[in-house]
């Protein structure tokens, strides 16, 4: 479905604010994030219970957090707009914390599988490793006009990254990690009837089986990270040892165990900062609704 005054809008925003400095850009693109908070009424409400219910905080806490977080994405939208300007100085701004977590494994010939989320600015995450030499594939997914799909691509490549196909393409994927390459994997999306209930903030969620399962086919290495935004507006990647059970047991030998652990690991980089995890996405949905049953019991 072409969407001609959306792709052109994007394309001119595009080239706008590679014009400016980066910070400011990534002010200009919270402001705006900050309108949406104000004039996208339901979806904001929707949002502020959420975090509510699922943090345990106040409403007036929980209203501070959704407000930060259109700021946050905001600027996020605009500094991923604005990549092909700033991937080849990406490290200047990008702080590595733990990054040999990637590299090690990657060196050895093992593919790296990262386990990740909606959280911080993903995008940098990719760029900045890429330029460290660690082959980085993408998975994309097609939007409604097949121009913003190849926009998006073509951004994504500029910073480095390999397109690799959709992540439904599980062929593809287990073939970039048996060569030794990496693929970042979010699992704090909604797998409805298709996961496994495992506690994500505390709450059950149907959670995504395929990076248990690929471990387990693949007996690559299992990372958990994301990029965060510093007070200053610049970033940290922080990337946590492989995952493990003592005893030597795998990650992806006991699929519940796993995902109970990669979810515990993400969780908590949510709960240190709760205003770049995007809350606008119906994370539990399916359990709330009456969807998705506890299949632990």
């Amino acid at each position: 479905m072409s969407q001609p005054v959306i792709y052109a809008s994007l394309c001119a925003y595009r080239k706008f604010v590679s014009l400016l400095p980066r910070k400011v850009a990534s002010r200009l693109g919270g402001a705006i994030g900050r309108l949406v908070y104000y004039f996208n009424h339901k979806k904001t409400l929707e949002a502020i219970a959420r975090v509510e219910k699922y943090l345990g905080v106040s409403n007036e806490e929980a209203k501070k957090i959704i407000k930060k977080c259109y700021w946050h994405f905001g600027s996020a939208a605009t500094e991923f707009a604005r990549l092909p300007k700033d991937a080849s100085h990406i490290t200047d701004f990008v702080e590595q914390d733990g990054v040999e977590h990637v590299t090690r494994p990657i060196s050895e010939g093992r593919g790296v599988l990262l386990i990740t989320a909606h959280i911080g600015n993903w995008e940098y995450a990719a760029s900045a490793l890429a330029h460290l030499g660690v082959p980085v594939n993408g998975l994309g997914a097609d939007q409604r006009d097949s121009r913003i799909t190849q926009m998006i691509s073509d951004l994504r490549a500029a910073g480095g990254v390999k397109p690799l196909g959709k992540a439904s393409d599980l062929r593809a994927v287990i073939g970039a990690l048996k060569k030794g390459e990496m693929i970042a994997v979010p699992i704090d999306q909604d797998a409805k009837e298709k996961g496994l209930a495992s506690p994500f903030l505390g709450h059950t969620a149907s959670t995504p089986l395929g990076v248990a399962k690929l471990a387990s086919h693949t007996g690559c290495a299992v990372v958990v990270g994301a990029c965060l935004r510093k007070p200053d507006g610049n970033f940290v990647s922080r990337y946590l040892p492989p995952l493990e059970f003592a005893g030597g047991k795998k990650f992806g030998e006991d699929i519940q165990a796993s995902l109970d652990l990669a979810n515990e690991k993400i969780s908590d980089f949510i709960r240190e900062n709760p205003w770049q995890w995007l809350w606008l996405y119906p994370r539990w949905e399916s359990v709330e609704r009456g969807l998705f049953n506890d299949n632990r019991n």
